[in-house]
């Protein structure tokens, strides 16, 4: 980062903390580990990182950022991301496994259908390592934190959804003046984004047929086309 102070250098770094947090914090004393592993290395850190990066209390920063960590740890921002501090990770609790898992009742399928739900965590991370090139830092961010807000869900079926299924919609389009504001982004499934932007009838009626949309699914659809003038 000192040669490169780029945002997807900073992602990268945030990618690496984060995944280490989520690895270590079943254990019972993680917080004292990672707090000391801070201090050791907070000189090599501030001394590499103050000629490129500011250092304080984190302001305004990001959903993601406020969603796993908290803002009372100083740290640096460099190139408008705010680095997740390494000392500032909790103890999580691993449960025992539960006898009220079964495929023989109906409670217990549904508890092993949420288990199989994608890791919000984890899709958030692999969301992160994404580059797209052609898009703007504003928009990167806020497809994140749109993710994360809807807790992994299309906003237009419900379905649950990985990070590889996930397309990023402009509810209005920026050929009619959209911008990569968080209000005008939309998450949604991969399928259901090429469906929204479709002209063919034929393939339009096929498909809505295959996904088993109802009424209101249909009439959500509708809306969102015709923002796209479709």
């Amino acid at each position: 980062m000192k040669n490169s102070p780029t945002i997807q250098n900073a992602l990268r770094y945030n990618s690496f903390v984060l995944g280490i947090h989520n690895y270590f914090n079943r254990a019972t004393h993680v917080n004292p580990e990672f707090s000391r592993l801070a201090y050791e290395i907070k000189a090599f850190l501030y001394n590499r990182l103050r000629s490129v990066g500011k250092y304080g209390h984190p302001i305004n920063p990001n959903s993601t950022y406020k969603k796993f960590y908290s803002t009372g740890f100083k740290t640096f921002k460099i190139a408008t991301v705010y680095l997740f501090p390494i000392g500032n990770v909790k103890t999580v609790n691993a449960m025992n496994f539960s006898p009220t898992l079964s495929l023989f009742t109906e409670e217990g399928r549904k508890k092993i259908y949420d288990k199989l739900k994608p890791n919000i965590k984890s899709e958030i991370s692999e969301l992160m390592k994404a580059t797209l090139p052609n898009r703007t830092v504003e928009y990167m961010d806020n497809r994140i934190s749109r993710f994360s807000m809807k807790m992994g869900k299309c906003e237009i079926t419900g379905w649950d959804l990985t990070a590889y299924e996930v397309h990023c919609h402009h509810y209005i389009p920026k050929n009619l003046g959209g911008t990569d504001k968080f209000n005008n982004l939309r998450i949604l499934h991969k399928d259901i984004h090429r469906l929204v932007h479709r002209k063919d009838k034929e393939k339009i009626a096929s498909e809505i047929q295959k996904f088993g949309f109802n009424h209101s699914t249909i009439k959500k659809l509708n809306q969102y086309r015709m923002e796209c003038g479709l």
